[in-house]
């Protein structure tokens, strides 16, 4: 009986101790990487240029260009305190063409999270800052030359190209932008997107290894949500007061599919 129950106290203290050794200990003193990979899609297909598609309104399209800007990045973790990457690091251009620019690589502290919230856009600030201040992929005479308008002083946030049967032209046309400028009446297209990551994976970020939030990047919810997009009736959406309407349905088109830890 006492061998009995030296054998089971015995057991109960390694339990415990596996227990404990398997949850990590952060120190929110040391950042580590993490990584936010955009995997562009086409309902439930994957998307490739060229390849054809059907949107919500029963429109053929064939997508030949995807590019977007993906900026300030917000974490929450668990316990509820929230970690904002610098400005500087926290802005990104997403190709579908170049496999290299789909994931954002962050650096931030040990922890956590439970949400990531992002902005798809180019902020106000940063839009009007000298152009010194504007390098990397918002340099409009470099990397950024294809996602600025020189005629009207901005950045285009969001890029679909393509062709369709449904357009008189031919050709499709969406480039989204719009920063508010400087006065309220001014089209503002930036949109702030937030995700939950507890339902399917919360990063547990730690110096040493590599972390990586999937999502799903949905480009036909362009097309739908609380306006259906009729390629016949808007074939080219630029600085107009469509791209209102356009920008309220991508907001729907990230969904986060799953974490690697």
């Amino acid at each position: 009986m006492k061998q009995f129950l030296i054998t089971a106290i015995t057991s109960i203290v390694l339990f415990s101790s596996c227990k404990k050794d398997d949850t990590p200990e952060y120190n929110s003193n040391i950042k580590a990487p993490l990584s936010i990979e955009f995997d562009n899609v086409a309902g439930s297909s994957d998307l490739e240029l060229d390849g054809g598609y059907k949107t919500a309104n029963g429109d053929s399209i064939y997508i030949t260009k995807l590019k977007y800007y993906v900026s300030n990045f917000k974490l929450t973790r668990t316990d509820g305190t929230v970690y904002t990457v610098p400005q500087e690091d926290s802005y990104f251009l997403v190709d579908e063409s170049d496999e290299a620019t789909h994931e954002a690589e962050l650096e931030i502290p040990e922890g956590e999270y439970k949400t990531l919230s992002f902005t798809l856009g180019v902020d106000s600030l940063r839009s009007t800052m000298d152009i010194s201040q504007r390098t990397g992929v918002l340099d409009p005479a470099g990397a950024g030359a294809d996602m600025y308008w020189t005629w009207n002083s901005g950045y285009i946030f969001f890029k679909l190209e393509g062709t369709s049967p449904q357009s008189m032209m031919g050709d499709v046309m969406y480039h989204i932008g719009g920063f508010g400028g400087y006065s309220s009446s001014t089209i503002n297209n930036i949109k702030t997107i937030t995700l939950d990551l507890s339902t399917r994976g919360v990063p547990k970020v730690k110096s040493g290894k590599q972390t990586n939030v999937h999502l799903f990047v949905d480009a036909l919810k362009m097309f739908t949500g609380a306006t259906n997009v009729s390629i016949a009736a808007n074939p080219m959406v630029m600085f107009d007061p469509f791209s209102i309407s356009i920008a309220n349905n991508y907001v729907s088109m990230f969904k986060h599919d799953h974490t690697e830890n």
